[in-house]
């Protein structure tokens, strides 16, 4: 059975923007796969249309059928990780293996503070 991860130094998933996050992507593949990406990106979920965008990839080219490789990503300044009452932004990594539909992701939180923002209202009624 085919099984992909990807695993942060010191298994951090809070970033400040403009850290560098240190990784390694490791897989175990049943059939041999042309080659492996990770990407770093961030996506809506909530009401409304939902937007996404990849920031950047690593491509692990000739890969063997059971490998781990480091990668290293420098986090953008924005956007921040936030969560609201209608809408929520979310950073992910996703390694997927190519070609197929095998992937695996592990969510991140990227803001000034190294926590989500919370935009939900307190006020009372």
């Amino acid at each position: 059975m085919s099984a992909l991860k990807i695993l942060l130094r010191e298994d951090r998933t809070r970033f400040r923007p403009g850290e560098t996050m240190d990784g390694v992507a490791g897989w175990q593949l049943d059939q041999p796969a042309k080659s492996l990406e990770l990407r770093l990106f961030w996506f809506t979920k909530g009401k409304g249309t939902e937007d996404m965008q990849i920031v950047q990839t690593v491509r692990f080219e000739t890969p063997q059928n059971d490998e781990a490789r480091r990668f290293s990503l420098k986090l953008p300044d924005m956007p921040f990780s936030f969560s609201g009452q209608l809408v929520s932004l979310i950073w992910a990594l996703e390694l997927v293996v190519i070609p197929g539909d095998l992937m695996t992701r592990l969510e991140i939180v990227v803001s000034p503070t190294g926590e989500e923002i919370l935009l939900h209202s307190h006020a009372s009624a």
